[in-house]
């Protein structure tokens, strides 16, 4: 699961400009909207649930709910759902306590749903399953080769993409260290494979 502090917002999910957020709409405080929120998707049967925002977390790992307003006040919940890793998020209002209120009252609407027999959960949520973490993606992927590369191919393909991912250069410490990571396990797996590579 992602980190709940600082905010990870889903990968591919557009932000909604700061200009247009909305004031707040819900009053709710904050401590009511987060409890609420697990409260609901506990009642869905959900697991491992991560609420990610700009706000330090307690020592439980949820969020204080005393803390001044972030700059940034989108707010995300991953969780697992029947084996399936989803999330929600919102940045449409212009406070944590709203964002986390509207998510709340969206999952209270999808319950709501499947008591009704409109549709089942799957159906709701099948829209909201989390995509992976790009840390997570194979090693072929990160270094743009094959996966039969040979151990020769995959040093040529690091050292080419390190040249502009070493922070050194430009890059990114991230990319940088996605990418080693990727060469370490490509190495570990060729030379599994095969034995001692050369």
């Amino acid at each position: 699961m992602p980190d709940a502090f600082p905010l990870h917002w889903p990968q591919g999910w557009a932000r909604t400009p700061a200009i247009r957020r909305r004031r707040s709409q819900f009053g709710t405080p904050f401590a009511k909207a987060r409890d609420g929120l697990l409260a609901e998707l506990r009642r869905l049967g959900a697991r491992y649930i991560t609420l990610s925002t700009n706000i330090e977390l307690r020592l439980d790992g949820l969020p204080y709910a005393n803390r001044r307003q972030p700059d940034d006040p989108a707010v995300a919940v991953y969780f697992e759902l029947n084996g399936t890793p989803h999330v929600l998020a919102c940045d449409k209002w212009d406070r944590v306590n709203d964002n986390t209120q509207a998510i709340r009252k969206h999952v209270e609407a999808i319950r709501g749903q499947d008591r009704w027999g409109v549709g089942t959960l799957e159906q709701a949520f099948s829209g909201y399953k989390a995509l992976p973490d790009p840390s997570q993606r194979p090693w072929w992927e990160v270094l743009g080769v094959g996966r039969t590369a040979s151990e020769d191919e995959i040093n040529a393909a690091y050292r080419i993409k390190v040249r502009t991912a070493h922070p050194d250069h430009g890059g990114d410490a991230e990319a940088f260290k996605r990418l080693t990571a990727a060469r370490d396990q490509a190495r570990k797996e060729k030379r599994g494979e095969g034995g001692q590579a050369s």
